[in-house]
C-alpha cells in the first residue's frame, strides 16, 4: 500500500516545473501513482467535441496530475512550505485505545 504524506484539501507548494512557486489546495490524492491534483496548477488544454445536440465544444483548460514529491505541505499556522512528521499519540475511541498517527509541522510543531 503506497501512504502518502498530502491529503485532500491540503494546501501546498509546487517545488519545480513550469508552475514553481505557486500554491493551491489539493484536490485529489492518487496513491497508486503517486500523484496529485492541485486548484490552478499544471493546467493542460483539453479538445472536446460537442456529444449531444446543443452541447458545446472547444478547448477547456483542466488540470493535470503532477507528482507528489514536486509539491510540498504549507502549514496553515506558520506559512512555511515543510514535509509533516508524525507523531503517534494514544486516543479513546468507544472505550478503547487505539493509537493515531498525528501530522506536525516540523517548523513550528503544530497540529496539521
Amino acid at each position: 500500500m503506497n501512504k502518502l504524506s498530502i491529503k485532500s484539501g491540503d494546501t501546498v507548494v509546487v517545488l519545480s516545473g513550469k508552475d514553481k512557486g505557486k500554491q493551491g489546495k489539493v484536490m485529489s490524492v492518487m496513491p497508486e501513482q503517486r500523484k496529485v491534483i492541485v486548484e490552478k496548477v499544471n493546467m493542460v488544454s483539453r479538445h472536446t467535441k460537442p456529444r449531444q445536440q446543443g452541447e458545446q465544444g472547444g478547448i477547456l483548460q483542466k488540470e493535470a496530475p503532477i507528482y507528489a514529491c514536486k509539491v510540498q505541505h504549507v502549514c496553515p499556522k506558520c506559512g512555511k512550505p515543510t514535509r509533516p512528521a508524525h507523531r503517534v499519540e494514544k486516543k479513546t475511541v468507544n472505550g478503547k485505545e487505539k493509537n493515531v498517527s498525528i501530522r506536525i509541522c516540523k517548523k513550528c510543531g503544530a497540529e496539521i
